[in-house]
């Protein structure tokens, strides 16, 4: 079921999207070739202490997943799609691809953010797919107002991606947030008749999280049981924010 949430839901979720922000603009200043993303994680966790909220990534289980997620952060690198796991023997590198997704607690209420950036010099490949990987996302939250299907958002985002010779991943997708980490609706970034059909509502506050790869949509799990890799072994891009639908429109909650 989906659950609406009030005018002042919003507005403390708007509050807690704000830290979140800042907690991912802070840990991205410190991406640099060598750093270990061990270390990005144990920042972004005194980080999220320091203003006083919880990260609802660390300790999260999952019900597919055999143990839960031990850290506040999941960083992806190059050909990870999502979950990857920090590490403080795994060093970030010149070139690479670093994808960084974030939840948050804050007064009782959920918020999810991600974000995907280059280090130093990278390929034009890779900054194209991060460029478009941004762009669908943006474009796929212009379109949400009330009474708009959700199916819009999808065929919306899924159009920019293929359009730049890029592919969706299927197996993943968007979902509803705020009072737990993980709501409905489910929100793919494709058009699928898997999915119920859902009609946009004031009050509804959504994940919009478009994964993109370089290569093929299908994607494979490492033996962690959680790091999602691309099967090709293609390069990967992840962005997303927490939106609320508000009586005109939308409203971006993850904004510092």
């Amino acid at each position: 079921m989906i659950k609406l949430k009030t005018k002042e839901e919003i507005k403390t979720l708007k509050e807690g999207g704000k830290i979140l922000s800042k907690v991912l603009d802070l840990v991205v200043e410190k991406i640099k070739p060598g750093i270990a993303s061990g270390e990005l994680n144990e920042y972004a966790e005194e980080l999220i202490l320091k203003f006083k909220a919880e990260a609802s990534f660390k300790n999260y289980k999952a019900a597919w997943a055999e143990h839960a997620f031990p850290s506040a952060l999941c960083i992806s690198l190059n050909n990870e799609v999502v979950h990857g796991i920090p590490d403080s023997d795994r060093k970030i590198k010149e070139g690479d691809i670093v994808s960084i997704d974030c939840g948050l607690k804050y007064r009782g209420l959920y918020t999810d953010m991600a974000r995907s950036v280059g280090v130093g010099k990278v390929s034009k490949e890779a900054q194209k797919l991060m460029n478009v990987t941004q762009d669908a996302l943006m474009a796929g939250i212009e379109k949400i107002k009330p009474e708009v299907r959700l199916t819009e958002i999808s065929k919306t985002i899924q159009n920019k991606i293929e359009k730049a010779g890029f592919s969706v991943v299927r197996q993943l997708v968007g979902h509803g947030v705020g009072f737990a980490a993980h709501e409905e609706p489910q929100i793919p970034n494709y058009l699928s008749k898997s999915f119920p059909e859902v009609i946009l509502k004031p009050g509804m506050v959504l994940a919009i999280e478009p994964m993109v790869n370089a290569g093929s949509w299908e994607v494979d799990t490492l033996d962690d049981g959680w790091t999602i890799v691309t099967a090709d072994n293609s390069l990967s891009a992840h962005f997303e924010h927490t939106v609320a639908v508000t009586e005109s429109g939308y409203e971006i909650l993850t904004l510092s």
